[in-house]
């Protein structure tokens, strides 16, 4: 086997050859296909005190130090 290495746009789970490659792939009848993946950026989760710094939580009244640790509430 020959080597082409090449990239490509996946269109609907259909990869689409570059036409510079259609011609030399047109009498061929079985290839060996190798998928590398481009790695997903992943989005880092902000830090919960950024995202109440941000999005502060709207309180009507804050509670004493009592009621903070009383179980029965």
């Amino acid at each position: 086997m020959v080597p082409v290495e090449f990239q490509a746009r996946v269109e609907n789970g259909i990869i689409v050859v570059p036409d510079e490659y259609k011609q030399s792939l047109a009498d061929v009848n079985t290839v060996k296909v190798i998928v590398l993946k481009q790695a997903q950026k992943q989005v880092p989760r902000p830090d919960i005190m950024d995202e109440l710094a941000q999005n502060p939580v709207k309180v009507d009244r804050f509670l004493t130090r009592d009621e903070i640790h009383d179980r029965s509430l």
